[in-house]
């Protein structure tokens, strides 16, 4: 099954991209799924299509879906939900207010990433096209799962603990419930499934790809972007440039932009090769529906074949003496790396993501640490870790 992941600055295009391709995989006799994590959801208006909780056909063999936030919260984390919802019933709370509180923010974003696994356990599909949030709250989504795996593997059996010893305590003293054993188990689940989700998109049948248009803040803030999906682990096997003015035929006004986007094209090839940039001219009109997706989708890949293998390495690999982590776009200065026991903490500008190591590695020290071409190159030597 094949996971294609689209991204890019809000308002460059990236749901029509994302709905070309799924409908582009469709046509091509692919069943398809497509997704939003996008809590502004668009997909079903790009495709003229009615959404559903669960997948509807929107066309043939592509099927779209919008995920319900408050149905899936009961089936994938109920228990939590209703422990902190009857928490703020015993602290006064109306039961109105109580609702609203406990769909957290980004609640709906994470819920969309538990219904992609889902939709992945049952074996259906052939590809599933998620539409991303912007990319400031994806970089956050897809941090999720290897953040929250650290915190739960270091605090969780001491709170199943402490919960043990102090529930008496807190019922007693502070006259409000603590959690019990399965509000602990349901966190045991998430956990467990954001591990899955972070396997899904990290494995080597699933990619990001970068949507931009050729303008000076976009092409930087997805230069960023690159640099940190890969300090994250997240292949991206491709970039797409949308509304791409055509150079015949401008006038004097359309001859600025043309001109402009040249030099911003260029600086695109340049920084993100070897990756492919595939290029979607500035339509006439809006695409919207299969019909005028699919149009979009032909112009897009040609005769590429766009749901094969992702032909790109994973942006982490070990040996037997070296970590070596693709950091591609990255300065210097912006890196920093610091040893903490048996863990590697490496930050990018403003993201950070700590490497659990190997037992291999964690015994040894760290020899020397370089970045160069885009290679963060961290070498190990006999020794006990400091």
């Amino acid at each position: 099954m094949r996971v294609l992941l689209f991204t890019g600055k809000g308002g460059v295009g990236k749901t029509t991209a994302a709905a070309a391709t799924a409908t582009l995989a469709a046509k091509r006799g692919l069943k398809t799924l497509v997704v939003s994590t996008d809590t502004a959801h668009s997909l079903a208006d790009a495709l003229a299509a009615t959404a559903s909780e669960q997948p509807v056909e929107a066309a043939p063999g592509l099927f779209l879906q919008q995920v319900d936030t408050q149905k899936s919260l009961e089936r994938h984390w109920g228990e939590l939900r209703d422990y902190i919802r009857n928490l703020f019933g015993e602290l006064g709370l109306d039961e109105i207010t109580s609702e609203e509180i406990t769909v957290l923010p980004g609640a709906e974003e994470i819920l969309a990433l538990l219904e992609l696994r889902e939709q992945a356990r049952t074996g259906t599909w052939d590809v599933i096209v998620v539409d991303c949030a912007p990319t400031a709250e994806t970089l956050r989504l897809l941090a999720l799962p290897e953040a929250f795996d650290w915190h739960v593997s270091r605090l969780l059996p001491v709170g199943r603990r402490v919960l043990r010893a102090i529930s008496p305590v807190v019922r007693h003293v502070a006259r409000v419930s603590a959690p019990g054993a399965e509000v602990v188990s349901a966190g045991e689940r998430l956990h467990r499934a954001l591990l899955e989700i972070r396997e899904l998109l990290t494995g080597d049948l699933a990619s990001v790809r970068l949507v931009l248009t050729p303008e000076a803040v976009v092409v930087a803030e997805a230069r960023r972007t690159l640099t940190s999906l890969s300090l994250y682990g997240y292949r991206v096997d491709a970039v797409i440039a949308n509304r791409v003015f055509p150079a015949e035929g401008a006038d004097e006004w359309r001859k600025g932009w043309v001109e402009a986007q040249a030099r911003q094209l260029a600086e695109v090839h340049e920084s993100f090769a070897p990756l492919p940039v595939r290029l979607v001219p500035y339509l006439p009109a809006e695409p919207v529906g299969p019909a005028a997706l699919a149009e979009v989708a032909e112009t897009l890949y040609g005769d590429a074949d766009p749901f094969a293998r992702p032909d790109v390495e994973p942006p982490l690999r070990l040996s037997a003496d070296e970590l070596v982590l693709a950091l591609p776009l990255a300065d210097k200065s912006d890196v920093d790396l610091a040893r903490k026991g048996d863990e590697l903490i490496v930050t990018a500008g403003p993201h950070r993501r700590v490497i659990a190591l190997p037992i291999a590695l964690a015994r040894r020290d760290v020899a020397s640490a370089a970045l160069r071409d885009g290679f963060l190159r961290v070498r190990f030597e006999a020794g006990g870790a400091k």
